[in-house]
């Protein structure tokens, strides 16, 4: 046989195409555990001959994975050698017999996980042991005394009866933890394929639990093993493109694990991932739920619709219900579902999918009031909706749904999935209805503002289209329709604003108010703005932002209300504090939480050697502002985000201070830093964008705001300041964004004489050295 130091490699080949693509996930594990079987049966007649009889039966068993017959390119190999031998002659029949078959093993580079048992020894440590009690539920005997290895696994198995009451609530918690600690395979940038929620070993699990009796719907087998094959394809594409043991699908793999698994593209690859990871995760949720539920008792079924009832802790239609003359139905068992926290029964779900016809034109009357109310329940919604979706119902209701089902975003800054994003976004957004005059439209507005992201070109223009068509369908009124399509325009409007604008200039304003109009569509936008950040991810939203956007909001509705733009335009920097610093007339250093704040004899550059000492320490700059009077001070301040590990105030203040007095090499230090930088993993799937600078003439009126993107790298912040401050330029105010692996930094400039940036001349010239700075 050859020897598996190649194994996984020559063994590879012979499993692909022609083409060098994967053929199937299943199939390539069987065909790899079948050549696998023939070299260590090999081993194992070698080990047994090459000594005396041994004075006892003895068997070699495949178990875990390997005994399933689901033996991944580089996956441990499981090994059992069981034995009948007197304990007294263990050590010269049974353990050189060990050592003559897991040596060759070890030495080809195999991981092996071994043992070396008596009967009564693996029948004990079953007993006690779930990981043992389930690796030997799919052994194989692979080699030796065959009544010997069919005693042990019997033995095994019947222990394995004896105590699976107990086996069933381990493996129940233990699918619970794994939910905690490994996230969501569906939502997950990158999903754990084995241990994740809805991973390999869910379905495993689920598997373990029908040997302990648990009743599983045939078609739910059906849909398991069909989810099981892509993620194992995955899983065997992984080991394949890597040619590493490994479970989770990390970003910078995804590309070449697409092209050995046999998919168009990474996209396509990871939309069928989070596709079969829902699927997994919601039967395993829907089986462990009802194993775990009351049993039905005999009380009478408790009306909660027309045409729904409460029935068994479950919602089911009435008998003489009929979704083919009332498809409203569907939602109205969705809401009562959500209303009492109880699933809607898969009787009940079967009938829906088979009954409910898709709904192209104007929605059946009724419907949209139960969609809303649905969406008012705010997060029991969302099981209910997810339950809708699998069984391909809600699409069906909603066909512009469907390009978004499972499509994953593919970027750190976004936590789910493209429809589960829009369904999380709605649910924050029933919590908010109290600031809104139109709580209908907050949620609705909130479900479909992202719903042209399944689309080609901009989600943005895609989703306005489709809301157009859409809300008349729902049967809207005009006005209610045009508000839902400027939400969907204007939904990034409020938090890029606040976080890349001045907003204590009047054009900035002035600007989100004319594009606004009403209080009302303020309103909602302000309340959507926020149910769409915290449905984004952690770092989509925090007290900075929110402070930011409320202001914004505070400012803008102000001047929609009546009132004068020059009313809400207070300045919000140089603050009384730094005032009185600035009066003093002496360098000042001081860090309030992430706050730091640098006053000292204005001269050109200081907002660049301050930028620079900030990344020299490694610290992020989310935010900055500057100002100058006419007594020669400046003030300077800066909004960090401050590390888990803290930082070193101390240190970072005496290298400000060395820069103020121009005694800190920072350009030599950060090219040092930049090479013995450990570099950032990537965020995110799509490559950011060219560098570019944009000229932004109307938004300020007593500044030139210049706008750049680029690639985030070490000193950037100090690069580019540097490049505008050699151009005789002032900055006036700052805001710097990272979203991913791109910053967004805006800066309202001024010339020396305090003049706006104007000669075609300048401004190339400007361009040129930015685009350098950055590049």
């Amino acid at each position: 046989m050859t020897a598996p130091g190649v194994r996984h490699r020559h063994l590879a080949d012979a499993n692909v195409s022609a083409n060098g693509v994967l053929d199937g996930g299943l199939d390539y594990c069987r065909r790899l555990a079948a050549a696998t079987d023939e070299w260590v049966i090999d081993l194992f007649d070698a080990a047994v001959t090459s000594g005396p009889p041994p004075a006892g039966r003895i068997a070699l068993l495949a178990v875990g994975g390997y005994g399933r017959g689901e033996l991944a390119p580089y996956s441990d190999l499981d090994l059992l050698l069981v034995h009948d031998v007197k304990p007294r002659k263990v050590a010269v029949a049974v353990e050189p017999i060990a050592s003559a078959l897991w040596y060759p093993l070890w030495d080809a580079g195999v991981k092996l996980g071994h043992a070396v048992r008596s009967v009564k020894e693996q029948t004990a440590i079953v007993a006690h042991d779930l990981d043992s009690a389930t690796a030997i539920l799919t052994a194989r005997p692979l080699a030796g005394d065959d009544d010997l290895a069919d005693e042990v696994i019997t033995a095994c198995r019947t222990s394995w009866e004896a105590k699976r009451e107990e086996h069933f609530a381990t493996l129940r918690d233990r699918v619970r933890a794994r939910q905690c600690e490994a996230g969501d395979v569906a939502y997950m940038l990158e999903p754990d394929l084995k241990d994740g929620h809805g991973g390999l070993r869910d379905v495993q699990s689920l598997k373990w639990a029908r040997a302990s009796g648990l009743v599983i719907r045939p078609e739910d087998v059906v849909d398991l093993d069909h989810c099981y094959e892509t993620l194992l394809r995955g899983r065997v594409a992984l080991h394949l493109a890597t040619e590493r043991a490994g479970d989770v699908l990390r970003l910078e793999d995804q590309d070449a694990v697409a092209a050995v698994g046999g998919w168009t593209d990474a996209d396509a690859l990871m939309g069928d991932i989070a596709s079969a990871g829902r699927t997994v995760a919601w039967l395993v949720d829907e089986n462990w739920g009802r194993a775990v539920a009351n049993p039905a008792d005999d009380t009478p079924d408790r009306a909660l619709a027309s045409g729904i009832v409460l029935r068994g802790g479950e919602i089911e239609l009435a008998e003489g219900a009929d979704p083919t003359a009332d498809p409203t139905l569907a939602l109205q068992a969705a809401v009562a579902a959500a209303r009492s926290e109880c699933r809607i029964g898969r009787a009940t779900l079967d009938r829906l999918h088979d009954e409910i016809e898709p709904w192209p034109g104007t929605w059946p009357v009724g419907a949209t009031d139960e969609l809303i109310a649905l969406l008012l329940e705010g997060h029991r919604a969302i099981p209910v909706l997810e339950a809708l979706d699998q069984r391909d119902i809600f699409a069906r209701l909603l066909p512009e749904w469907e390009p978004n089902r499972s499509k994953p975003q593919r970027n750190a800054y976004h936590r789910f999935t493209v429809d589960r994003h829009l369904w999380e976004a709605a649910a924050n957004a029933a919590e908010l209805v109290d600031r809104v005059a139109r709580p209908d439209l907050l949620v609705l507005g909130a479900l479909f503002h992202d719903i042209g992201k399944g689309y080609p070109g901009d989600h943005t223009i895609a989703g306005m289209d489709l809301v157009e068509r859409i809300g008349p369908r729902l049967g809207l009124p005009p006005t209610d329709v045009d508000t839902l399509v400027a939400m969907v325009e204007h939904h990034l409007l409020l938090p890029d604003v606040a976080v890349r604008r001045d907003l204590t200039d009047q054009a900035t304003i002035g600007q989100v108010a004319d594009a606004l109009g009403t209080v009302d569509r303020l309103d909602l936008l302000h309340a959507l703005t926020e149910a769409d950040s915290k449905a984004t991810g952690p770092s989509a939203w925090g007290s900075w932002k929110e402070d930011l956007v409320n202001d914004l909001a505070s400012r803008v509705r102000h001047v929609l209300g009546g009132g004068d733009v020059a009313e809400v335009t207070w300045r919000l920097f140089p603050d009384a504090e730094a005032l009185a610093l600035m009066a003093a007339g002496e360098v000042a250093i001081v860090r309030s939480d992430d706050l730091i704040t640098v006053v000292n004899p204005d001269s050109a550059g200081m907002f660049s050697q301050i930028a620079g000492v900030l990344s020299l320490h490694g610290l992020d700059v989310i935010g900055a502002r500057a100002h100058s009077d006419e007594q020669g001070m400046a003030a300077s301040q800066f909004r960090i985000v401050v590390p888990e590990s803290g930082i070193s105030w101390r240190a970072i203040k005496t290298d400000l201070g060395h820069a103020l007095a121009h005694e800190l090499a920072i350009e030599a230090r950060l090219v040092e830093r930049a090479q013995t930088y450990r570099r950032r993993r990537r965020t995110q799937a799509q490559q950011p964008g060219p560098p570019a600078v944009v000229f932004d003439d109307g938004a300020s009126s007593n500044a030139t705001v210049i706008e750049i993107r680029a690639v985030t790298k070490i000193g950037i912040l100090h690069r580019i300041t540097k490049a505008i401050g050699e151009l005789g330029l002032d900055i006036r105010h700052a805001s710097v964004q990272t979203i991913g692996m791109e910053v967004v930094d805006t800066f309202y400039v001024r010339t020396t004489a305090g003049a706006l940036v104007t000669d075609r001349f300048h401004r190339a010239e400007i361009e040129r050295a930015l685009l350098h700075a950055v590049s």
